[in-house]
């Protein structure tokens, strides 16, 4: 699955890594080079962060599953108890 950001996005994540670079390495990047640097980022480390993330989504919903039998168990046959 190919990653694709949002224009606005990706607009943002140029800013900010612009802003990065002044900020941190007292130096400017302008905005080609931030916009290959996300490039980059997005092709080389994109697809192992959203695996993780998968992942992650995969444990929660696996533990709420596991809690669907005391979460929404019903007692069966309480009507006579009740009188």
């Amino acid at each position: 699955m190919t990653i694709k950001l949002n224009p606005e996005t990706e607009e943002r994540l140029v800013g900010s890594i612009q802003r990065y670079f002044t900020a941190s390495m007292d130096e400017s990047i302008g905005e080609l080079k931030a916009r290959l640097l996300l490039d980059f980022c997005v092709k080389e480390l994109g697809p192992s962060i959203y695996n993780q993330a998968i992942v992650d989504a995969q444990s929660v919903l696996q533990e709420k599953v596991a809690e669907l039998d005391v979460s929404c168990y019903e007692a069966e046959f309480t009507y006579w108890n009740k009188k």
